[in-house]
């Protein structure tokens, strides 16, 4: 029998307490994508205040199906606000994408029930992790959240998936396979491209995670000449691999401005099935004025077939199949303004019975860029 995580890692370490009983959420049921119908967006102005906080750099959120709420995680280091999410409510139907409406926000807590420091604070008392959070997931069988970091290689944070209560406080860590954890040397995570993706399996047993580009022994990141490799894999409650794929990134889709940046990379997953994610490849171009244009990609990744590469030290001039990919949307071809798309959750049915989706921005608390919250009908295969 499957133990659920949090009871594990509790009993191992004494470090943490679970939740007070409550009541139990039903997984969500196997999901199809065809395609999808853009219904609407909405946006929340820069920096925008709530009780004290400064609102933006969303770069996790996910539907609670049991209290009808969002929840929305900054990923602000501490430097602004101690690191937090949001509830909101959103009010949408299959013709229009009325309103956002933020409720409450709460900060995630250390394991010794302290806020997490910001860069500063570290550096000058060397304690605790500097987090940067990327996704949030509500448990589907008990209402908690779980939570992944990108860590930090200058500093030696390793990036992490922890667990918390609704209100924020630390309920356990999963022990994450060695490949992950950061080194001096050039080999595991590259800094700031590791746990973007984070996302649990219909029936709430296993827990899937991204990381955003190659770990330096699987080859080079995207180019606008050749895309890279990912691996996606896939934990049980107990944090243990089941397995792991990998997942073919595009190559960059434009050439930067002479002596300019660009990048690919994946920034979240959405699990439909036992074998089928959702992948969002978000890609930013700066042009020679050094203006950044986006470009954004929704893939459906089907691990049926593909090869488990958990035992694969290095996957560069290793010999596997990697999981297939089908483009569900580019959503440069939809006309409207985007920008550094980080968030991603199906929410609510629509009246007709079909799916909600939502995508939202990172704004980087950047005035050249926006909080955009956009929405969709998802249109189910037909069988």
């Amino acid at each position: 029998m499957i133990r659920p995580l949090a009871a594990a890692l509790c009993a191992a370490s004494l470090l943490c307490t679970l939740p007070a009983a409550a009541a139990a959420t039903p997984a969500a049921a196997e999901r199809s994508v065809a395609s999808l119908r853009f219904i609407g967006e909405q946006r929340i102005p820069l920096k925008q205040d709530f009780k004290g906080t400064s609102i933006g750099g969303l770069s996790g959120v996910d539907y609670d199906a049991a209290s009808g709420n969002w929840l929305m995680a900054s990923d602000d280091r501490s430097a602004i606000n101690p690191a937090r999410f949001y509830t909101a409510r959103l009010d949408y139907d299959g013709s229009a994408f009325r309103s956002v409406h933020i409720t409450a926000v709460d900060s995630f807590k250390q394991a010794d029930g302290s806020n997490y420091p910001g860069v500063k604070e570290f550096d000058a008392r060397k304690s605790g992790d500097v987090p940067d959070i990327e996704s949030l997931r509500v448990d589907p069988l008990d209402g908690s959240i779980w939570y992944s970091s990108e860590g930090d290689r200058k500093r030696g944070f390793d990036p992490f998936v922890r667990h918390a209560r609704r209100d924020g406080s630390y309920l356990g860590e999963a022990r994450l396979p060695e490949m992950f954890r950061t080194s001096k040397e050039p080999k595991g995570p590259r800094d700031n491209l590791v746990f973007e993706g984070l996302s649990f399996a219909p029936d709430g047993q296993s827990l899937w995670v991204s990381i955003e580009g190659p770990l330096y022994q699987d080859g080079p990141v995207p180019t606008p000449a050749a895309g890279g490799v990912s691996r996606i894999t896939r934990l049980d409650r107990d944090g243990r691999m089941l397995a792991q794929y990998a997942y073919d990134m595009d190559a960059i889709p434009a050439a930067p401005g002479p002596g300019r940046n660009a990048d690919n990379g994946i920034s979240e997953i959405l699990a439909l099935d036992q074998h089928r994610l959702l992948v969002l490849e978000r890609s930013a171009v700066q042009d020679t004025a050094g203006a950044y244009k986006s470009y954004i990609r929704l893939y459906q990744m089907d691990t049926a077939g593909a090869s488990d590469v958990r035992g694969l030290a290095a996957l560069a001039g290793a010999s596997y199949r990697p999981a297939a990919k089908r483009l569900v949307l580019d959503l440069n071809t939809l006309g409207i303004p985007l920008d550094n798309f980080e968030a991603m959750s199906f929410g609510p049915k629509l009246p007709n019975g079909h799916d909600s989706l939502l995508i939202v921005s990172d704004d980087n608390f950047d005035k050249t860029q926006s909080t955009l919250l956009l929405l969709f009908e998802v249109l189910p295969v037909i069988p």
